[in-house]
This record gives structure tokens, C-alpha cells and sequence, in this order.
């Protein structure tokens, strides 16, 4: 007995990849900014706690 098997890729293709990249976007941006809002809540002194200063709160929130 032999099998069939029909494979279809799960990748998205034309418009839905352009809305998936898109979309991956939107959330990486939003997370960035919620990072940079938390960190600069933060005091100098709490920054230099975790190991940060100021000028490192927009490479972190970049890194994420």
C-alpha cells in the first residue's frame, strides 16, 4: 500500500505576509514602548541598581 502525501506550506504569502510582517511590527514597537515608559518611571538610583543608566533605557527597550 502506498501513501499520499500532499504538503502545503504554512507560510504566509502576499498580502498575508505583508500583514504578519506588519503586525510583528506594531507588537515589537509597543513592547519597546512599555519598556522605555517602565524604565524611565525608574530613579537614577533604581536604574544604577539593575545596572543601568538613563542614556541605556532606548538600546534596551530596542533589544528587547
Amino acid at each position: 500500500m502506498s501513501a499520499v502525501e500532499f504538503s502545503r506550506s504554512t507560510a504566509p504569502t502576499g498580502f498575508a505576509h505583508y500583514a504578519a510582517r506588519l503586525r510583528s511590527a506594531v507588537i515589537a514597537w509597543n513592547e519597546a514602548r512599555i519598556t522605555r515608559r517602565e524604565l524611565n518611571s525608574l530613579t537614577d538610583r533604581e536604574l544604577i541598581d539593575i545596572g543601568l543608566f538613563r542614556g541605556d533605557i532606548e538600546r534596551v527597550a530596542r533589544n528587547r
